[in-house]
């Protein structure tokens, strides 16, 4: 039992970070190593107790990641080709494809270093592994984590519903992907309102270059459109990101109530990127998410995990120039 020591110790860690603040990527990090070390020390226990069962599984697992890899990539450019084609060419929207086409190398790589039995190349490969498992397991904690994240309860005070702007059709209409967070806010305004509030709803979005209107105004033109009351309803016009969207709407909220709540509604695969912003910025509250198109979504989750890659640079920077180091003294010292 000892050998789970090390992965108790790390979920407990994660328990108390995660119910202190729940939007810290630390808490994700802090899951995945602890499943990681359980699932090592399960199949260290395996292959103590039956040495030959242990040592297929761990065989049998090696080649289903192998498959598995394969597999992802292939879906990540079928994915791709779908994006760009209902989407068009923004780098956004390559995301998914450039991944698949990513794994594709890395794969053919590790074969050919495989079957050439180059050394130079051998680590070259084993570089490459180590740096994208690295990255592979930064991901995966970000979508778990993010998962769990997502299925929070909403808190029964709120004195805000805040919905986060997206672009807009031919410069004045709501698109689907910023309809759909209209209308998770508007389930989440009329949940509050039954346990006997009336939170305000803080359409946030300002105006594009290429738009005609704010983004909140064609927000608010909707919500009114479909029956919601325009008394409850203001706008923040300035923003052009998200973390402006919330900051701007952090201003609002304080100004008004100094001890607001707020649930703050974006897409699924948004929420907890945002909500790392919003405790960054000192927004009182939690995020929710929309439904998303289901080809939309891998390029969509790919850029936030992206943009929570590069926010921590340095770190990141740092783990891949150790494991090219790595690499390097192995193929100086054999």
């Amino acid at each position: 039992m000892l050998a789970y020591a090390p992965a108790f110790l790390l979920f407990l860690v994660f328990c108390v970070g995660a119910l202190r603040e729940p939007r810290r990527f630390s808490n994700a990090v802090l899951l995945g190593l602890s499943l990681t070390f359980a699932s090592a020390a399960w199949l260290l226990e395996l292959i103590r107790a039956h040495e030959t069962l242990g040592k297929d599984l761990t065989i049998a697992l090696l080649v289903l990641a192998g498959l598995g890899v394969v597999a992802l990539s292939w879906l990540l450019i079928t994915n791709g080709v779908t994006m760009v084609s209902k989407e068009g060419r923004s780098l956004a929207n390559l995301l998914s494809l450039l991944a698949g086409i990513a794994l594709a190398t890395l794969v053919a790589l590790f074969v050919t270093a495989s079957v050439l039995r180059d050394h130079t190349l051998t680590v070259a490969a084993g570089t490459a592994v180590a740096v994208a498992g690295y990255i592979a397991f930064l991901f995966v904690c970000f979508i778990v984590y993010g998962f769990l994240y997502g299925r929070l309860h909403i808190r029964r005070r709120a004195d805000y519903v805040v919905v986060l702007g997206s672009g807009l059709i031919g410069g004045t209409d709501v698109s689907p992907l910023l309809a759909s967070r209209l209308e998770r806010a508007r389930a989440v305004h009329r949940k509050l309102a039954v346990r006997g509030r009336r939170p305000v709803l803080l359409a946030s979005g300002g105006q594009g270059p290429d738009e005609k209107i704010p983004e909140s105004h064609a927000m608010a033109d909707y919500l009114v459109a479909r029956g919601f009351p325009a008394a409850l309803i203001d706008r923040e016009d300035r923003s052009t990101n998200t973390e402006e969207n919330l900051r701007f709407s952090k201003a609002i909220m304080e100004k008004a109530n100094s001890g607001y709540r707020c649930v703050v509604v974006t897409n699924n695969y948004h929420v907890f990127r945002a909500a790392m912003i919003s405790r960054r910025v000192g927004i009182r509250g939690h995020v929710v998410g929309s439904p998303t198109a289901a080809y939309f979504w891998p390029s969509a989750v790919i850029r936030e995990f992206v943009a929570i890659f590069v926010a921590y640079w340095r770190t990141n920077l740092a783990a891949c120039l150790l494991f090219f180091l790595g690499g390097l003294s192995v193929w100086w010292l054999s």
